[in-house]
């Protein structure tokens, strides 16, 4: 990574105001040109285990709290994991990543992921990740012996404003298990949501915490208001204030991937092209949770036309 001066909370906040909106983007742009690796890469999941989650997150439609007609389903089992993690191989995927519903899995819940990471690992030439809810050390090296390579956790916001969209767990809680997997090698993927009516100082709060944690890949999710959750009601996150947070974490997080998630369906992609200008490099495709998930061909074309370099092609599109 070259070498960028440092961007301190009150700059970054300053850099927020309408009148910046343009000095802000291009600096971000900048940074990303000069720090980013120029390889856009894509990862898959497979939902698990679905819905009936103890949880009360405001945001979430598989809490049991929240009535919104969600699937409902138990572990998925080892042949429905194989099968995603070669479509997934199929689909130039760099990953495939495993996601249960709840706060923390049961002893047999680990076996399970366990057998299936195993099998995953023998039939597909792809990367191994997961999300997983809590997780104990020694569960994390259970997994890390089956072949997981990655641990997804996201701390979903600003410190300060966590604990108005979530009380059954907490973010230190979830720093916990992140601190566990960095001591048993793991590649962290954290990161969250945009639009759940975070202010200025948290969207930068928000950006520095994930500095402090350094993960390897920083998802970006856009709320995507469900009918039925306490956050049904909101509105899709304004497109310019979208950008505008994608840059703000770039400029926090010179070099990490930034990766399109949850959301992305929602933007038009003069949009997501607009985010990949300011700092985006990264993205999950194909089904997601409860929401639709990107096209592997869209976010392909803008990352070509972008001038990234993607698994499975030889050249950008210049």
């Amino acid at each position: 990574m070259k070498e960028v001066e440092e961007i301190s909370r009150a700059e970054a906040l300053a850099l927020l105001k309408p009148e910046r909106r343009q000095e802000l983007r291009e600096r971000a742009h900048e940074v990303t040109e000069r720090c980013v690796e120029k390889r856009f890469d894509f990862c898959s999941i497979i939902n698990a285990r679905s819905g009936r989650c103890s949880e009360d997150c405001k945001w979430c439609a598989q809490s049991c709290r929240w009535k919104t007609g969600c699937s409902v389903y138990g572990w998925v089992g080892t042949e429905a994991c194989v099968k995603a993690a070669k479509e997934a191989e199929a689909n130039g995927a760099d990953r495939i990543g495993i996601v249960t519903s709840g706060k923390r899995l049961s002893a047999q819940d680990v076996d399970n992921v366990c057998e299936a990471l195993k099998a995953m690992r023998e039939a597909a030439d792809i990367d191994l990740c997961a999300s997983l809810g809590l997780l104990s050390e020694e569960d994390l090296r259970r997994l890390k012996e089956a072949g997981l390579q990655r641990l997804h956790c996201n701390i979903e916001t600003a410190p300060s404003l966590f604990p108005e969209l979530c009380t059954t767990h907490t973010i230190a809680e979830k720093l916990a298990t992140i601190r566990a997997a960095k001591r048993l090698g793991f590649q962290i993927c954290c990161g969250g949501i945009l639009g759940m009516g975070e202010t200025d100082e948290q969207l930068v709060e928000f950006a520095f915490t994930l500095k402090e944690i350094a993960p390897d890949s920083i998802p970006v999710n856009i709320l995507h208001p469900i009918k039925g959750t306490p956050l049904g009601g909101r509105s899709i996150l304004d497109p310019e204030r979208v950008i505008d947070s994608v840059a703000i974490l770039r400029l926090i997080n010179p070099a990490t991937p930034l990766r399109f998630a949850g959301g992305r369906r929602d933007m038009s992609d003069e949009t997501a092209a607009q985010c990949i200008y300011v700092g985006m490099s990264a993205g999950i495709a194909g089904a997601l949770l409860t929401t639709p998930g990107a096209n592997f061909s869209d976010d392909r074309e803008l990352a070509l036309r972008a001038g990234y370099m993607i698994r499975g092609t030889k050249k950008q599109i210049s």
